[in-house]
């Protein structure tokens, strides 16, 4: 029987008292068992480590100077064993097989460099998180798994972006033609509440405009080769994903 690589899970949280074990406890209960837990608490004044170190040796519990979730990812990464690595925010969870379903693209496909399941978006009312959305395919860290290389190619998270620095890197995937698998089954419940990090924020507050011009210059930098990069690869819209509330959404499903 052919032995499973080893995936790391990676669970920055900042003040995350109110859902992390929501969070650990989805990947306790994976159908894979070749798994570690790295929750990096990126200075939290909350009961975080408590509860984190509630777990034991059965997580690994590190802690740092307050530096943004960029900040945090990278020092998981580089504290990570596994040759695949996932990322999990701590107010998160990951559908029940989602690991093993992600895992297999890798195995059946070894160019494969990320395997990306559905997002399925639930939002708080009163006490209880309810389904607001069809599920989709779109930018969000924990809807996938990657293998290491993927960082050692792009150089992990820019640490400068407090917000955004997912998009940022999934631009940087597909100019970089790092190929993409897609998992039609849902792999991540985005739960939206008030204490979420993006919630209320305007465009230029998550950096998405600035993540879009260093696009463009990176694209005029390279223009001798930047071109011929992605050709391998779908368009970059088909890479991205669209989220339900766009107009586009209902021609890509």
């Amino acid at each position: 029987m052919e032995k499973l690589p080893l995936v790391s899970v990676i669970i920055p949280a900042y003040n995350a008292e109110t859902y992390l074990s929501d969070a650990i406890e989805s990947v306790f209960v994976q159908d894979y068992h070749s798994l570690e837990i790295l929750v990096v608490d990126d200075g939290s004044s909350d009961r975080t480590a408590e509860m984190a170190k509630e777990y034991g040796d059965r997580i690994r519990y590190v802690c740092q100077s307050n530096a943004g979730p960029a900040a945090a990812r990278n020092a998981g990464i580089k504290l990570a064993k596994g040759e695949i690595l996932g990322f999990l925010d701590a107010d998160d969870l990951w559908s029940e097989n989602c690991v093993i379903e992600l895992v297999n693209a890798f195995l059946e496909n070894p160019s494969i460099q990320i395997a990306q399941g559905l997002i399925q978006e639930l939002q708080l009312f009163d006490s209880k998180f309810e389904k607001t959305t069809p599920a989709y395919h779109y930018i969000n860290l924990g809807s996938a798994l990657y293998r290491r290389g993927v960082f050692d190619k792009l150089g992990g998270f820019d640490e400068t972006m407090r917000y955004g620095e997912d998009v940022d890197l999934f631009l940087r995937a597909w100019e970089n033609n790092i190929p993409k698998k897609l998992i039609k089954t849902v792999s991540l419940f985005y739960r939206k509440h008030q204490e979420n990090m993006t919630g209320g924020k305007e465009l230029v507050e998550l950096g998405f405009l600035r993540i879009y011009k260093k696009h463009i210059e990176r694209k005029r930098q390279r223009q001798d080769t930047f071109a011929s990069l992605p050709k391998e690869l779908p368009p970059l819209s088909e890479y991205l994903g669209v989220h339900p509330s766009h107009p586009r959404f209902q021609s890509f499903n």
